[in-house]
């Protein structure tokens, strides 16, 4: 049961990362996908905590979850201010902000 976990993880951690380099034209799509790397690492956090029965594993899954949703939260925040300015989400015209 370990490595079947241990397995789903690396593979959902590999996926996230694929999409990450593949799609880069949105930043939604790319903050969903940073989300999941940390999604990731949090269940192999989980995973080892209970197999070696220690619950440091489940602290530190609790405050990469606070980080991300502090993350994911200034990160939508910044993208409604940029869609504002500019009317694209898209991440090629990013350079052209600071003009």
């Amino acid at each position: 049961m370990f490595l079947y976990q241990l397995l789903i993880n690396i593979i959902l951690f590999i996926f996230s990362l694929v999409c990450l380099t593949v799609n880069r034209n949105s930043l939604i799509t790319t903050l969903m996908c940073i989300e999941l790397i940390l999604l990731s690492i949090n269940l192999n956090f989980i995973t080892f905590s209970v197999y070696f029965d220690d619950l440091y594993g489940q602290i530190f899954s609790l405050f990469i979850l606070t980080v991300a949703a502090a993350e994911s939260s200034l990160g939508i925040a910044i993208t409604i201010l940029y869609y504002r300015i500019r009317g694209t989400i898209s991440l090629e015209q990013i350079p052209s902000l600071r003009y």
